[in-house]
């Protein structure tokens, strides 16, 4: 973890900069201000090949139970992911951290997965940061029962379909592992890292394949 960092010290041009170099900030806690770049040793990586679909699912999927919309309402993404709850601990999505990345998400460089219920209520999802042909996975979350795995698939669809070619998780957890999620050491990352945001990529490639639904979701991510 390097140096923290003040408030007037972080702006959104220095945030891309910190993901091309393999930094990305966080803070200690939701009331802690200042935000500290973590570089860690090894980092956690989706392999785009790679993605671990169980039977159920891919069931949840095809069902469409689960309506997905990329980019909408990004505001109460990145706050459903500020949440405490059960499971989830104390969380280090402070206010200057949601400052931040709405400013990305103003300038197209962050991006929202997210899944709505029958009702419309947003049921599960996802926010990461583009750059090149790299997509930066931050956080995501989930009220209904596969919601936020639904909104990875998803996501790994779209990924797959606009050109992109790294598709970072920053850490390994039991849970993204159980999803296809790998450790490698910095150096396999940052070589990565360098090769993917000397490409270009499109993150709305997807929406304009035509379907857009579970079955069509599923079919572009395995």
């Amino acid at each position: 973890m390097k140096p923290g960092a003040r408030r007037d010290e972080v702006t959104p041009d220095l945030l891309l900069r910190a993901y091309s170099v393999g930094l990305f900030p966080m803070a200690e806690s939701a009331d802690d201000a200042e935000l500290h770049w973590v570089d860690p040793p090894a980092r956690g990586v989706f392999p785009l090949d790679g993605l671990r679909v169980s039977r159920r699912l891919a069931r949840t999927l095809r069902s469409d139970r689960f309506g997905v919309r990329a980019d909408r309402d990004f505001d109460a993404v990145i706050d459903a992911c500020a949440e405490e709850g059960p499971g989830r601990g104390r969380t280090w999505i402070n206010p200057e951290i949601k400052r931040l990345y709405r400013a990305l998400h103003a300038r197209g460089h962050a991006h929202c997965i997210a899944a709505f219920d029958g009702e419309g209520a947003l049921a599960g999802g996802l926010y990461g940061v583009s750059l090149g042909a790299a997509f930066f996975g931050e956080s995501m979350f989930h009220r209904a029962t596969d919601a936020s795995k639904v909104a990875l698939v998803h996501l790994v669809a779209r990924l797959r379909a606009g050109g992109f070619v790294l598709l970072d998780a920053q850490f390994v957890t039991p849970h993204l592992a159980s999803l296809g999620a790998v450790e490698i050491p910095r150096a396999d990352y940052l070589a990565r890292l360098g090769a993917a945001i000397g490409r270009s990529a499109d993150f709305a490639a997807f929406d304009r394949a035509g379907a857009t639904d579970g079955a069509a979701a599923l079919a572009a991510a395995v």
